[in-house]
């Protein structure tokens, strides 16, 4: 693609609010769109918030250097859920960012704008991050290809934490071949799929999935026919613990902020921040210390496995008008416990028709992850559910 048609399609479709500003950059590379928590050299991180200096970076985060190295041209930065915290891009200052499949409807988070801005042939493949489920669930109800790496493969230097012992970096794109490359550009890790087409071993974690809305459950039954169960790590406690440490440690990055601005947050992520306020030591404690052992145990579970599958998200895209509370655990319900254990996860859009619906593929290494997700990809054509 070349970044002047890349410009054009985000001028055409300015009203889906994907991104929140264009560079100047020129050239005939890879067109890339970077979500707005990562330092691009001159270019303002807003963090899509508006407490941060409006001061341009003095120069690239490590990440974006080793993109360049490969020839990616930067054509602007995404919108996002303020800060990274929440699941649909709703953002009080640069807008709702809308799903180009149904604009009534949210794109998801917090890498909305990067997931819009692939679905929508806006660039050709996009970063996001990815803490309780980022990346996956805008990929998810976008479309798109995303890919959340196994924890600590990609420098995030230069990039606002929201909390550093679960975010992760990692690449959204039209198909998995393109993401393939991409993480490959994005963390030095060599992923070649050429010539794989051995089938992997598939596993469902029994007890996970339940509460599906009626296209979501077409999806998953069409997939998931004839794969076995295994027992896993339980999904309550690695929901429970990862949000422990997600409202522990996003507080503590905010509070100053939070305390002497409060107005200038929107109100839910505000909500967010104080509650970590409160979370008793105890209850940090506990999470914290766990952490190591539930990691171990989710691996230990698939030693005779390549990838488990399972939903990206329980249900569809929701309307930006009946959005509540519920819906955060709703679209979280399956992405967070996967921070939690630190695998690299890809989500694949299922093969149906409508609204789109994303299914997880879990793996053992980043690589094999990948591999699992091109097998699925190559299956899953033709199929219709």
């Amino acid at each position: 693609m070349l970044i002047q048609e890349a410009r054009r399609r985000i001028s055409e479709q300015a009203h889906l609010h994907a991104f929140i500003s264009l560079s100047a950059e020129e050239g005939e590379g890879t067109v890339v769109a970077v979500k707005d928590l990562i330092d691009v050299r001159g270019m303002v991180t807003t963090g899509g918030g508006i407490l941060l200096p409006d001061k341009p970076a003095a120069e690239d985060a490590p990440v974006i250097s080793r993109i360049r190295e490969h020839g990616a041209v930067v054509v602007g930065k995404t919108n996002l859920h303020e800060f990274a915290y929440g699941v649909t891009s709703v953002n009080p200052h640069y807008g709702a960012v809308l799903n180009p499949h149904d604009p009534s409807r949210v794109a998801g988070g917090s890498s909305g704008g990067s997931a819009v801005a692939v679905a929508a042939g806006m660039c050709d493949w996009a970063i996001g991050s990815d803490t309780g489920g980022s990346i996956r669930i805008p990929a998810a109800l976008c479309g798109v290809v995303g890919f959340k790496p196994e924890f600590g493969g990609i420098s995030l230097t230069g990039v606002i934490p929201l909390s550093r012992s679960l975010d992760t970096l990692g690449p959204m794109g039209p198909d998995v071949a393109t993401v393939a490359r991409a993480f490959g550009e994005m963390s030095g890790e060599r992923v070649a799929l050429e010539g794989e087409r051995r089938k992997p071993r598939l596993a469902i974690p029994a007890g996970w999935v339940s509460g599906l809305d009626p296209d979501t459950q077409r999806a998953w039954e069409l997939v998931s026919r004839g794969v076995p169960e295994i027992e896993f790590a339980d999904r309550g406690v690695l929901f429970r613990n990862g949000l422990t440490i997600l409202l522990v440690e996003a507080a503590a990055f905010h509070r100053r902020w939070a305390t002497e601005h409060p107005e200038k947050y929107g109100a839910d992520v505000l909500d967010l921040i104080r509650h970590g306020f409160e979370v008793p030591e105890a209850t940090s404690l506990e999470a914290f210390g766990a952490a190591d052992e539930l990691r171990a145990a989710a691996r230990s579970a698939m030693a005779e496995i390549d990838a488990l599958i399972l939903p990206a998200t329980p249900i569809v895209a929701p309307p930006v008008a009946a959005l509540g509370k519920e819906v955060r655990e709703q679209l979280t319900r399956f992405t967070r416990p996967l921070n939690m254990t630190g695998q690299p996860v890809v989500v694949l859009p299922a093969p149906t028709s409508g609204l789109p619906v994303g299914i997880q593929v879990v793996g053992r290494t980043n690589s094999g992850a990948l591999a699992a997700a091109a097998w699925l990809e190559m299956e899953w054509r033709g199929l219709a559910g």
